[in-house]
């Protein structure tokens, strides 16, 4: 039995290092054009922005432990194994860590920087060696993930939440709402994915000509439901969050919400940028705010002091600090969503933490009012 078992683990691992070095290489990034509403600023100098620290395991698979001998089975030997192709092995461990709040970026089936850290941050705050990879005991508890895809119906109210949503603040000003640009956009926000992943899922239909109805393959994960939210100024304190702390790694890339010595929750974020990074130092949070407006002001981006000339751009995905605020003691900081998810962990932001609208919905559940945020 046991050299049956022996049998499978290699025949196993063998065909995940064969499908994983036949993995593409990754295609270069979209060149980073600044989005004209991204509007936050300090009112002061916050020092340079720390270069980021990108190091991560180049595979996501821990070597194999040599096991020892024993006395060979009289059963006969049969390996099986399950095929394993780099998209499932990947998918299986971004779902499985943003199932446990512990944000590896979009999903995409592809190994990546915040794929490792949010791994290193999970096996951290579980009592294990942070390595960054998937050793055998997590391999078993991947085959867990069952099933890896699942399927999703357009509903007539879906194609509500999207609209010509112009790019211009002085338009944006006009609208009711930041809407979704796209139904595919929509889609692959609601399950923490990259919007090329989701086509290509669904390869068979035309993602430009969606209709109420279709149904589309997503990844399992709980739905980002951005129709839940309403717009509240100021959301209630939580005395029993008043002993949490965050801490973002703005070299590391990473916001973290502690629990007394416990991590309890992790995601990818953009500390700001090298003209505007984000303010080190121990702050703490003064309110938060679900479906904020947002006060454009070019004389504020660009030279720090607000002026008469501006527009309010009113709620919603697309809205430039996306679906929620949180405000900081820091004058003008605050970790927010985005329009853009694309931007995570890109240096984009003017001194503001961004995350994405998914994992912000998830930010402000976990922390209140008067807790510190430390940035460093």
């Amino acid at each position: 039995m046991f050299l049956k078992n022996l049998l499978f683990s290699c025949l196993f691992f063998g065909l995940c290092i064969i499908a994983l070095a036949q993995m593409p290489s990754e295609p270069a990034p979209t060149p980073f054009i600044a989005d004209p509403t991204q509007a936050e600023r300090p009112e002061t100098s916050v020092g340079a922005m720390p270069a980021p620290d990108t190091r991560f395991p180049a595979t996501p698979l821990a070597p194999p432990k040599v096991a020892s001998y024993a006395t060979p089975s009289s059963e006969p030997s049969v390996p099986r194994a399950e095929p394993a192709s780099e998209r499932e092995i990947i998918t299986r461990l971004q779902i499985f860590l943003d199932q446990r709040s512990f944000g590896p970026g979009k999903i995409d089936g592809r190994w990546g920087e915040f794929c490792a850290k949010a791994l290193q941050r999970y096996q951290k705050a579980n009592g294990q060696e942070p390595t960054g990879q998937i050793d055998e005991a997590l391999q078993g508890e991947l085959q867990h993930i069952f099933p890896i895809y699942t399927t999703y119906t357009l509903t007539a109210d879906d194609f509500t939440e999207v609209g010509d949503t112009p790019l211009k603040p002085k338009e944006q000003a006009k609208v009711k709402a930041m809407l979704y640009r796209s139904i595919t956009e929509f889609v692959a926000e609601r399950f923490h994915s990259d919007e090329n992943f989701v086509a290509k899922l669904n390869k068979d239909r035309n993602m430009n000509s969606l209709k109420t109805g279709d149904v589309l393959r997503v990844p399992n994960v709980p739905p980002f439901q951005v129709e839940t939210l309403r717009e509240i100024g100021s959301l209630p304190l939580r005395p029993d969050l008043a002993k949490r702390t965050v801490k973002i790694d703005t070299r590391y890339r990473m916001l973290d919400i502690w629990d007394g010595d416990k991590i309890v929750s992790s995601y990818p974020i953009t500390p700001g940028s090298k003209r505007l990074p984000a303010p080190i130092g121990t702050w703490k949070i003064v309110g938060i705010a679900t479906l904020p407006w947002f006060r454009w002001d070019e004389a504020m981006l660009n030279h720090g002091v607000r002026s008469e000339n501006f527009f309010n751009i009113p709620p919603g995905p697309k809205n430039p600090v996306g679906i929620a605020w949180i405000g900081l003691s820091k004058k003008g900081i605050g970790i927010h969503g985005t329009n853009s998810p694309d931007t995570i962990g890109r240096s984009g932001s003017h001194g503001c933490i961004r995350l994405a609208n998914w994992d912000a919905a998830r930010v402000i559940n976990q922390v209140t009012q008067g807790i510190t945020v430390e940035i460093y």
